[in-house]
């Protein structure tokens, strides 16, 4: 009904089965009001060939190929059954140019719209040429478009059939597959409707299996007599098969859902990145090694996985009173499990602490590529309200640098072939020192700089690839790995002391178990 109120909605097909009729009348009522048409309920749909189908009509592509359907015909086709439409397709496909629109009304006692309906619907489309109908028994639709003949309303040739004249070999009264086919008295029957059919002027047949011949004689008739132009016929692009066809025929394999480039364990030994375990472990490869095949699917230069397995030891902890650390603890002190207290302080993970790293490095990177001045750059954070990922520290400052951004710095000046990174890092960190003493470059800013400088000067990373693990976290899984082994000494750390009361040492507050 929602449908029906809109302005611009003119046609409706309402595929659902089992609508109470009392709804159906409502519906039927105000579609006839407004001028709109309805299609169904219970309907599998209409097609027009080579425009558009509602609904599931017409079956498969193959099928619609098979019908002749993407491209238009010369008749008009309406039913009531939505799997006998599919027959008539075919039907009509063999002896005759095709449909040019196929209707399926529906089987319910109330259709939306009628045979005699979409009969004078065709009636006036000038592609149309002739009609085909499939009634059924049940109901009095079909004298509605007996009628129509009779009072002369419809001027292009009819071939109808009412199918259910078995019903008359039963012995008792018959319900059919619809839920208006059956029939409430000799006026419903099939027979009674064909010969009333048959004596307003349609094209009646003896039986069903007659039927083809009288459709391919009405069209030749019409053919000979010129009011049929020949159809332009149209070459419909290949099919591709079905997969599951093709799969069962073993022309191919279904794709499998989940894919893994690093690793592989289907021969005698697994592979990282194609590297035999035992090969790892028989040249010594490290952690840092181990990360660099995982990670980054290739071997880096020795001092590129050396400075990895740095930035992880250096990053392992940093004491209980960060807030991965202490959340790790609390949780262990409950009397939690080791891998619910290492992810409780994985959680706190994020832009204020570890995650610092991806966006030091994403900025960094922003700044240095674009030519802007250190000025430049600390001030257009500022402006944007950013604060400057990887520089500041609550303890650190001028007179008391962090230990572990010098060691890494030191290692990288030796090692790196290039550190144009780190030293634009430096210049920013000299920049922001003027406006407070702890705005120094912390160990995020370190480890973000220095990286971007690893990726580009080993040479082994494009532009596009280094944006990716950049834009990915790579960066932050470092963070992420080291502070892991931290989070699970205070874990094993908590659980030997077995203590039931832990007082936080910033904060005067009791924890119990």
């Amino acid at each position: 009904m929602s449908a029906l109120k809109q302005p611009t909605i003119k046609v409706i097909a309402i595929i659902a089965e089992g609508v109470p009729e009392l709804d159906t009348k409502q519906l039927i009522a105000y579609a006839r009001a407004n001028n709109k048409v309805i299609i169904g309920p219970a309907t599998v749909g209409g097609i027009q060939a080579g425009a558009f189908k509602i609904g599931d009509t017409a079956g498969t592509i193959d099928n619609i190929i098979h019908c002749k359907l993407y491209r238009p015909g010369s008749v008009g086709f309406v039913s009531k059954s939505g799997g006998m439409s599919n027959e008539l397709y075919n039907t009509i496909a063999r002896v005759t140019d095709g449909i040019y629109e196929g209707i399926a009304i529906g089987g319910d006692v109330f259709p939306g719209s009628t045979l005699s309906d979409h009969v004078l619907r065709f009636n006036n489309i000038p592609q149309v040429k002739m009609m085909v109908v499939l009634g059924e028994l049940g109901g009095r639709d079909e004298y509605s478009l007996v009628e129509a003949l009779k009072q002369g309303n419809v001027h292009k040739p009819v071939v109808a059939w009412v199918s259910g004249t078995c019903a008359r070999l039963f012995k008792s009264e018959v319900q059919f597959g619809h839920a208006g086919a059956k029939s409430g008295g000799e006026l419903e029957s099939a027979q009674a409707k064909n010969q009333a059919l048959r004596e307003a002027g349609a094209i009646v047949p003896t039986s069903y299996e007659a039927l083809e011949t009288a459709i391919q004689e009405t069209f030749e008739k019409l053919a000979q007599e010129g009011k049929i132009n020949a159809v332009s016929e149209v070459t419909p692009p290949p099919i591709p098969e079905d997969l599951k066809t093709a799969i069962k025929s073993g022309k191919v394999r279904a794709p499998t859902h989940i894919i893994s480039t690093i690793s592989d364990d289907r021969g005698e030994e697994p592979c990282y990145a194609g590297v035999p375990m035992s090969t790892i472990v028989e040249r010594g490869y490290g952690v840092g090694d181990v990360i660099s095949l995982l990670w980054f699917k290739r071997s880096l230069p020795r001092y590129c996985t050396q400075f990895i397995e740095i930035c992880i030891m250096l990053c392992a902890d940093h004491g209980p009173c960060v807030s991965g650390a202490h959340n790790a603890i609390v949780t262990a002190r409950a009397g939690k499990d080791l891998v619910s207290s290492l992810v409780s302080g994985l959680l706190t993970i994020g832009p204020r602490f570890g995650g610092a790293i991806d966006d030091a490095a994403r900025y960094f990177k922003d700044a240095y590529d674009r030519g802007l001045t250190p000025y430049e750059f600390v001030e257009n954070m500022k402006k944007k309200g950013i604060r400057v990922p990887g520089i500041g520290h609550r303890i650190k400052s001028r007179d008391n640098r962090d230990k572990r951004v010098q060691l890494l710095q030191q290692y990288a000046h030796t090692n790196f072939p290039s550190v144009k990174y780190m030293e634009y890092a430096v210049k920013v960190e000299n920049y922001t020192l003027s406006k407070a003493n702890n705005l120094v470059l912390n160990v995020d800013g370190a480890i973000g700089s220095l990286f971007l400088d690893l990726l580009a000067g080993s040479g082994m990373f494009s532009k596009q690839e280094i944006d990716e693990i950049v834009e990915i976290g790579y960066l932050n899984g470092l963070f992420v790995l080291a502070r892991s082994i931290g989070l699970i000494g205070h874990s094993f750390d908590q659980k030997r002391l077995k203590q039931p009361l832990y007082r936080h040492p910033w904060e005067d507050v009791l924890y119990t178990k």
